[in-house]
């Protein structure tokens, strides 16, 4: 992260003498001690924003990747100036809703029930907090994760959703209404429910897709993703089939196994964007692959300049 300082302001007339400088170098930028004198047809007000401008913080291709993975964009506006980033707060919302569920699924210390216990951090930290970041994400113009973000809010909502008996996702399907637990055991629950988890698993395939110009910690999250919620499918259909079906608890592992990898990985990107948010003195390398794989519009150029 640097500072870009500001050379040719022809509307700022510096001093040729006294003013705040330091071992004869120029004035300090944003140091409204330094003697600028206004132009004799631009106000205060102009002046100001202008000093402000040219102490501008410029970001690093591979610094922007990894504070809003997502290669950087050009946007009008200064709106990234102004508001906070909104990805570490996506972050928290998805690893504190998949974390405790993936050892509910496999079943450490006893738990288990498809992490129903964690109904309400489904809705709250899943769904309102991914939902609130995708907006934010929105408002800053990062496509990527404003629908990355936002479609994993509503996937937390539907989870929370299909395991409140309010919403009578699987009480449509028991065989007597005044026990709607009964449809948790039913084919048609379980074999339409698979349905919404194996294109949960297509979805992050294209994510994956798309990350690969993002950074590795990123890449490997969506391609852990995917067979995660290939082996969900699967148990569900399993369940389907016969509800006392073998197979059935190693998926559940399996993906239980595949998630937590991924929370780790998660939590590895978290902590390292709010190291490089708070400008530590260190940071955690995540594998920046912005510049290997060029833009359609980085190369289109580049074209045009060797074809000049």
């Amino acid at each position: 992260m640097s500072y870009e300082a500001a050379q040719n302001n022809e509307s700022l007339q510096p001093p040729t003498h006294g003013g705040n400088r330091t071992n004869g170098s120029s004035p300090l930028e944003k140091d409204f001690s330094n003697g600028y004198d206004l132009h004799h047809n631009m106000d205060e007000g102009e002046a100001l924003k202008r000093i402000q401008t040219a102490g501008s913080i410029s970001i690093s291709p591979e610094l922007f990747e990894k504070l809003y993975l997502s290669p950087q964009n050009k946007v009008s506006g200064d709106l990234r100036k102004t508001f906070g980033n909104p990805t570490p707060l996506c972050l928290v919302g998805f690893l504190l809703s998949l974390t405790p569920l993936s050892c509910d699924l496999m079943g450490w210390r006893g738990a288990g029930g498809s992490g129903a216990a964690s109904t309400g951090a489904y809705f709250f930290f899943g769904g309102l907090l991914m939902i609130l970041g995708a907006i934010g994400e929105w408002i800053l113009g990062n496509t990527f994760p404003f629908v990355v973000f936002g479609s994993f809010g509503a996937f937390w909502l539907t989870f929370g959703a299909t395991l409140q008996p309010f919403y009578n996702a699987y009480g449509a399907y028991s065989p007597d209404p005044s026990i709607p637990g009964e449809g948790l055991a039913t084919t048609g629950f379980n074999a339409s429910f698979a349905f919404f988890l194996l294109f949960m698993g297509l979805l992050c395939f294209i994510y994956f897709i798309c990350a690969l110009r993002t950074n590795v910690v990123f890449v490997l999250i969506f391609i852990l993703l995917v067979p995660s919620f290939g082996c969900l499918a699967g148990a569900y259909w399993h369940l389907a089939m016969d509800p006392k079906s073998t197979i059935v608890t190693p998926l559940l592992i399996a993906a239980g196994a595949m998630t937590f990898v991924i929370d780790m990985l998660g939590w590895y990107l978290f902590f390292g964007i709010l190291l490089a948010s708070l400008d530590f003195p260190f940071s955690l390398p995540v594998g920046d692959l912005s510049r290997m794989i060029k833009g359609g519009s980085e190369k289109a150029r580049d074209k045009g300049e060797h074809s000049a």
